[in-house]
């Protein structure tokens, strides 16, 4: 039987106005040392957040999420946080802020196949139920 890995993984949200604390999830942070991942899957839908408030920058917002998948990638164009050590960029990504973009609580995992789980959550935490006919 495979062995069974290890994850932690945070919901990324944004929070059109962080006074009014209502958020939408966009996406999420997943580390998984024994696989060496470090991968963020977003998927951001203008309408949601449109919904929260209609003058929400949905291009700044673009620009701040794709800064957190470069932080994921790491290399030279990840900047000063890009460079340190995988899971030293999770918890700085993880960190407490009280700004538009925000992580939820980390929380933990096991699964199989590491490199599938960024779907299973995308389907769980991010993606809008469809009805049932």
């Amino acid at each position: 039987m495979p062995a069974r890995s290890s994850y932690d993984y945070a919901v990324i949200r944004v929070v059109p106005r962080v006074e009014r604390e209502e958020f939408v999830n966009v996406g999420v942070l997943v580390s998984c040392p024994q696989a060496k991942l470090l991968v963020a899957g977003i998927e951001l839908d203008p309408d949601r957040l449109h919904a929260l408030d209609p003058s929400t920058d949905i291009e700044a917002v673009r620009l701040h999420l794709q800064a957190i998948e470069r932080i994921c990638q790491g290399g030279r164009d990840s900047g000063p946080i890009g460079q340190l050590p995988e899971r030293a960029r999770f918890h700085w990504l993880t960190a407490k802020r009280s700004s538009i973009i925000q992580m939820s609580p980390v929380h933990t995992g096991r699964c199989l196949q590491p490199e599938g789980i960024v779907e299973h959550l995308l389907e769980r935490m991010v993606r809008v139920a469809k009805p049932r006919s």
